[in-house]
C-alpha cells in the first residue's frame, strides 16, 4: 500500500540518482504504478514533495549518526563518525540534485543548506570545543574558522569539477577531506583509531 513515508523514500532516491528537476511527478507515478492523485494526497506540488523529501533524508541521517555517537566519548571520533556518515549519503547524489535545488526549489534548497550550516556551526563546533578543553586541539586554533573552511561546504569540493566519488573510496575521502585536517590541528599526544 502506498504511503506518505513510501513514497519519500522512492521519490529521494530518484531525485538523488536523476536530479530534482529532471524526475517528474510522471515519472514517479508511473514507476509507482499509481496516479499522480495519490502524490497530490500527500504532496501540495512537486516543491512540497522535493522539501519533504529533503527531511526525510535529513531525519534519516540524523538518526542514524546521533545512535552511531552515543556509543563514542571522544568528541573528534564523533566528528569523524558524523561525516563518515555523511559521505555514506552524499554518495548517491548527484551534482544535479544539488544544483536543481539551488536553482527551482528555493524552499527545499533553504532546509538542506540550513541543516549543514546548524550541524557545523553548532554540532561540530561544539564537539572541537570540547576537543579543545580536554587538550585534544592546540588553544591557537580558531575553531569557527576550521569548521567554515573544512565542514562548512564538503559538497563543494566533493561535486565541484567532477564527482570525487567516481574517483575514490569513501575511506580515501574521509581520510583526505576529514580526518587529516583534524589531525592538523589535534596536540602531539592526541591519537584515535582513525589517526
Amino acid at each position: 500500500m502506498i504511503n506518505k513515508r513510501f513514497l519519500l523514500e522512492c521519490s529521494i532516491t530518484k531525485f538523488l540518482k536523476f536530479g530534482s528537476k529532471s524526475f517528474t511527478l510522471d515519472e514517479l507515478s508511473k514507476d509507482l504504478g499509481i496516479s499522480k492523485k495519490t502524490i497530490y494526497k500527500y504532496f501540495k506540488n512537486k516543491e512540497d514533495l522535493v522539501s519533504n523529501s529533503i527531511l526525510f533524508l535529513i531525519e534519516n541521517y540524523t538518526e542514524e549518526y546521533t545512535e552511531a555517537i552515543d556509543k563514542i566519548e571522544d568528541p573528534i571520533e564523533k566528528i569523524i563518525v558524523i561525516y563518515k556518515i555523511g559521505l555514506k549519503y552524499l554518495e548517491y547524489f548527484k551534482p544535479s540534485f544539488l544544483f536543481g535545488l539551488k536553482k527551482y526549489y528555493p524552499k527545499a534548497n533553504a532546509l538542506f543548506e540550513n541543516f549543514k550550516t546548524e550541524i557545523v556551526l553548532e554540532t561540530v563546533h561544539q564537539f572541537l570545543i570540547e576537543a579543545r578543553k580536554i587538550g585534544y586541539i592546540r588553544e591557537n586554533i580558531d575553531l569557527k574558522l576550521v569548521c567554515e573552511l573544512y565542514f562548512l561546504r564538503m559538497e563543494n569540493v566533493l561535486f565541484q569539477n567532477k564527482n570525487l566519488f567516481d574517483e575514490h573510496s569513501l575511506d580515501t575521502l574521509l581520510q583526505h577531506i576529514i580526518i587529516n585536517n583534524l589531525r592538523g590541528i589535534t596536540t602531539s599526544k592526541y591519537s584515535n583509531p582513525y589517526f
